[in-house]
């Protein structure tokens, strides 16, 4: 295991943000196991890539490896290209994984996961710094104005509506300019108009800002004719306790 297992040739295809190839998660609980099987998937710089399915099927699992904070059980390969760079993640240590993606992902959880004892300013302004080199005071408030929650910057969280908190938890992912944001059912706990809403600044945003966008969602008619492509899984019928999905492509 090392710490910096980077290639600095450019890839075949530049635009190329992760490769996943023969990837393969297995998880087991209470005498049951899941099997989650990529076979392939490239993910493009400036991409709206939405990731659709049931519960269970696997998304939050595939999620979690993009957002390195779970590896493939097996995988032949599994990389990630930001600045020019190509990491071949299942070589790097835990440190140098955490650097990853402290400056170069964002991620938005559900319930937006916001800090709730600092206000909305201090929860969207600390990936700024947490990296002192990205961001700072007014690149914050452009993007609260653009999310239209700027008013409501110096209240904290159990003040805000669940729109405006999910507004503000994609602010704070997009802050400090990552060139890939994660998005984990970030409309689940709106209304329909308001998820519609937050899609769509959502969309605008990171495509003003050429970062790459993952959402994976259980509403396939929030993400259809927004995103570039859509992903979806293959569900076998258990057999003995056991479970698997495969990935693949919407057309």
């Amino acid at each position: 295991m090392g710490g910096e297992a980077v290639k600095r040739e450019e890839p075949e295809d530049g635009r190329v943000v992760y490769r996943l190839r023969g990837v393969v998660k297995t998880r087991a609980k209470g005498g049951s196991s899941f099997e989650l099987r990529v076979p392939g998937l490239d993910i493009y710089s400036g991409e709206f890539v939405a990731i659709v399915g049931a519960s269970g099927c696997g998304k939050s699992t595939l999620l979690d490896m993009l957002g390195l904070v779970m590896s493939p059980t097996q995988c032949r390969e599994f990389s990630l290209r930001v600045d020019g760079a190509s990491h071949q993640l299942m070589d790097l240590s835990e440190s140098a994984l955490a650097r990853l993606r402290r400056v170069h992902l964002g991620y938005v959880l559900q319930t937006g996961g916001l800090l709730p004892f600092l206000t909305v300013y201090k929860n969207v302004h600390l990936p700024c710094r947490l990296n002192a080199h990205r961001g700072g005071r007014g690149q914050v408030e452009a993007l609260l104005d653009s999310l239209k929650i700027k008013d409501q910057a110096h209240k904290k969280p159990q003040h805000l509506s669940g729109g405006q908190r999910q507004r503000a938890a994609i602010a704070r992912a997009l802050a400090h300019r990552p060139p890939v944001v994660l998005a984990d059912e970030p409309t689940a706990a709106v209304d329909k108009f308001t998820a519609k809403e937050i899609r769509d600044q959502f969309k605008t945003l990171t495509a003003e800002l050429g970062t790459t966008l993952v959402m994976v969602t259980h509403d396939e008619d929030l993400v259809r004719g927004k995103a570039d492509r859509i992903f979806t899984f293959n569900m076998d019928p258990p057999v003995d306790n056991h479970t698997r999905s495969t990935l693949w492509e919407k057309t």
